[in-house]
């Protein structure tokens, strides 16, 4: 009887049934997992059952291809952290979501998990300026690349300088140096400055959610005929709400 015991991270619950529910939840040794909580639907498990929540997760089924059941033991509320932050707690649904949306199911994903937990401690940090919004975006990138779409923002595509850098091309994700873009300028994406870009017309936070949403929206979501989750654009608005109109 095939079987695991891993710490995890629980990225999304569906009911299932009356009293039931079907939760995904990511760990190092199995990526993304999902298997029946029986009971998900109660009170009890309400506190536990949250995207974001960090748990001790066991699995069981009688086959390696059965859903299985999963019984999950609270370890640490993250989203409570963020009650009275909706920026905050928009990142952390946002993340929760693309990681669901987007990695395959059960293989291995050591790095996108240490590399999300690092992100949650990022978003704990107290920093008036949203700075982590850099990290967060930095994170988006990452998943991309895990979802097999890497991003070359280190060299101009055109004429292959490294710097005045400004540009990245809605196709091909590549860098284009400023002036090097031609007829088509209007139609790139702005690299924020803590990628590298130089001359950022919009601001930087709203400029990388802009860039990194595209290519999720284009190469991963569009390629199974779904949208971009809800949870990653109540982001970008809440972002676009505060930032909107500023280039600093």
């Amino acid at each position: 009887m095939p079987e695991w015991n891993e710490d995890a991270l629980i990225l999304s619950v569906r009911p299932h049934g009356e009293s039931s529910a079907v939760v995904s939840v990511l760990t190092v040794g199995q990526g993304r997992h999902a298997g029946l909580v029986r009971g998900g639907n109660s009170s009890r498990l309400r506190g536990t059952l949250q995207p974001g929540n960090l748990v001790q997760a066991a699995w069981r089924a009688r086959l390696p291809e059965q859903l299985g059941q999963m019984t999950l033991e609270l370890g640490r509320s993250v989203p409570a952290q963020f009650l009275d932050d909706p920026l905050r707690l928009a990142g952390l649904a946002s993340a929760c979501a693309l990681l669901d949306g987007t990695l395959p199911e059960r293989e291995a994903q050591p790095g996108l998990f240490e590399g999300t937990l690092a992100l949650f401690e990022l978003l704990a940090i107290e920093d008036d300026e949203n700075r982590w919004l850099e990290g967060y975006v930095r994170w988006e990138l990452g998943l991309l690349q895990a979802a097999g779409f890497r991003l070359d923002l280190a060299s101009c595509a055109v004429t292959g300088v490294t710097d005045r850098l400004a540009h990245v091309s809605p196709k091909s994700g590549r860098a284009v140096a400023e002036g090097e873009a031609g007829e088509f300028a209007g139609r790139m994406l702005a690299l924020p400055r803590f990628l590298g870009g130089v001359a950022c017309n919009r601001h930087d936070f709203e400029a990388g959610l802009a860039l990194t949403g595209h290519f999720f929206e284009r190469r991963v979501f569009a390629a199974h005929h779904v949208d971009l989750p809800p949870q990653r654009r109540r982001l970008a608005d809440l972002v676009a709400g505060i930032y909107g109109g500023s280039t600093v």
